[in-house]
């Protein structure tokens, strides 16, 4: 038994198709092939706006979303992250309650695939019921140099819950002013890790500690009580810091960027291409502005050509789980970029970004990546569009 959709235009994962091709399933959704309407023959089931692959979520703290809004907006980071770790802890059932009620709602929304941070193991539960493909990124953080040991240990362990009953999970550095030298290289050692996340120069603070020991992360670690006496400033920015210590890899995923520097970027492109490694570039703008009203200058990494994929964060940290809302803020503040460019970051990049472009990610025979319908497309504007999941 076959399915067969027509829709105004097709977008493939990696280009749009006129109205007149026909895209072909099996009843189980396995993409078939993709014709001309004249050769589909009959029971096409015609679609208005774009028929899409399933949008890829990049970056997800599902384990926070009973903090939907909890925290207030425009705090900016230091105190945004000190209220995730001081008041996080809420009644177990309420979290997995919100868990489940989160991916519901990335589900609704076409997302298929996430790259999930994972500081505990609250969100297994849910998971194992296989109703979306998930990459758990195990967090792990730990700045002064002697709790490295214990800190990498504690993550072990909960990867080791993850991998008894899940597949496809990794240890990952937290941030750059969050993990010392010394975790940097227990984490590119450990077995397996190929495919890491990283929250990476969300503020400008963040380079300015590694460059001059300035800076309002001064002011979280104070708050914190964590000693920093050991620490002696670089004098490079954050990414130049910590990149070479990640040689190992099979692929690098940069979370936030919002203070990537075009020498930064050059820098990185460069780096991977001496490791072999791919690197991609996540952009999660509805969290950025909900935390510190700022956004990355995409267009810089456009022009340079970089992997660009996209995430939502957390519902801590934005109104709602939606790839196609993080599109709309993009289209909205970066009107220049092309809609294709859009999709192609919102699947077939996200995908090969998780490791799961042999399934997901675009229309090519043989992979099951979903289809969602996408309306109210005005040309290049967005804005009023909506997502439907069709399969």
């Amino acid at each position: 038994m076959y399915r067969k959709f027509k829709a105004d235009q097709i977008f493939t994962g990696y280009e749009f198709l006129p109205g007149n091709k026909v895209l072909i399933t099996s009843g189980a959704g396995e993409i078939v092939d993709v014709v001309d309407e004249g050769d589909a023959g009959d029971n096409v089931e015609i679609f208005q706006g774009i028929l899409s692959p399933g949008f890829i979520n990049c970056h997800c703290h599902l384990e926070l979303s009973h903090l939907k809004g909890f925290i207030p907006k425009r705090t900016g980071l230091v105190d945004f992250v000190f209220k995730i770790v001081t008041e996080r802890h809420f009644e177990e059932a309420e979290i997995l309650s919100a868990i489940s009620s989160a991916e519901e709602e990335m589900t609704r929304n076409g997302i298929v695939a996430v790259g999930d941070i994972c500081n505990n193991s609250l969100t297994i539960a849910q998971k194992i019921k296989g109703n979306l493909w998930y990459r758990n990124f195990i967090e792990t953080s730990g700045f002064p140099p002697s709790v490295a040991v214990q800190r990498f240990q504690r993550s072990v362990d909960f990867y080791n819950s993850y991998a008894a009953c899940l597949q496809n999970n990794s240890i990952v550095p937290h941030a750059p002013y969050s993990v010392s030298p010394e975790l940097f290289q227990m984490i590119n050692d450990f077995p397996g890790n190929d495919i890491l996340s990283i929250h990476n120069q969300e503020i400008t603070d963040e380079n300015l500690l590694f460059e001059n020991r300035q800076g309002d992360l001064l002011r979280m670690f104070e708050k914190m009580n964590i000693d920093i006496s050991f620490f002696k400033p670089p004098g490079k920015t954050s990414l130049q810091t910590y990149l070479p210590y990640l040689n190992k890899l099979q692929s690098l995923i940069l979370v936030h960027n919002v203070d990537t520097s075009k020498e930064d970027i050059m820098f990185s492109n460069s780096q991977f291409r001496t490791y072999n490694s791919q690197l991609f570039y996540c952009l999660c703008p509805n969290a950025n502005l909900y935390i510190s009203n700022l956004l990355p200058d995409i267009n810089k990494f456009v022009e340079h050509d970089c992997s660009i994929v996209l995430g939502t964060d957390s519902l801590a940290s934005n109104d709602q789980l939606s790839i196609l809302d993080e599109m709309k803020t993009i289209n909205q503040h970066f009107p220049v970029i092309e809609l294709g460019k859009l999709f192609q970051w919102a699947t077939i990049n996200g995908a090969r970004a998780l490791g799961c472009d042999e399934i997901y990610g675009s229309f090519e025979k043989g992979k099951k990546p979903g289809i969602i319908q996408v309306r109210g497309v005005n040309g290049n504007n967005i804005n009023d569009a909506e997502e439907k999941r069709i399969i």
